[in-house]
């Protein structure tokens, strides 16, 4: 079965599979997997919705650090060096919470780039294989 793409250029299976993603987050993914078949498109999203981050997930745990054990959101983000300072120092006594807090989105859209790209990456060893 051939690619097929909407009006917007996007790729069908990319729609099916990433159905709960950011604008943004597909327009990058439809750019890096375009010439990929129906089943590497399949693959990809299979593995890159085990990897990626909600932003609305971040975000509650950002604010539970608030109230709560600061630092959180770093653990989740891959960021233990962070989180280890923000749960030493009540999240920079609580600077750093807010600031993540109103930056949540570009924490997550940059930790979501990193997933596309070890998840391109992976499936290029595959390939290789």
């Amino acid at each position: 079965m051939e690619n097929e793409t909407n009006m917007s250029g996007i790729n069908q299976v990319l729609l099916q599979h990433l159905y709960d993603v950011t604008p943004e987050e597909l327009i990058v993914i439809n750019s890096h997997t375009k010439g990929f078949s129906d089943e590497q498109l399949s693959q990809f999203c299979m593995i890159y919705r085990s990897k990626r981050k909600d932003p609305q997930t971040i975000l509650l745990l950002c604010l539970l650090g608030l109230v709560f054990i600061a630092g959180i959101h770093r653990f989740v983000l891959g960021q233990a060096g962070m989180g280890i300072l923000y749960f030493f120092t009540a999240g920079l006594c609580w600077i750093g919470t807010i600031v993540d807090a109103i930056n949540h989105k570009q924490l997550t859209i940059d930790y979501n780039s990193q997933m596309i790209t070890e998840t391109l990456s992976m499936l290029n060893m595959i390939k290789r294989n």
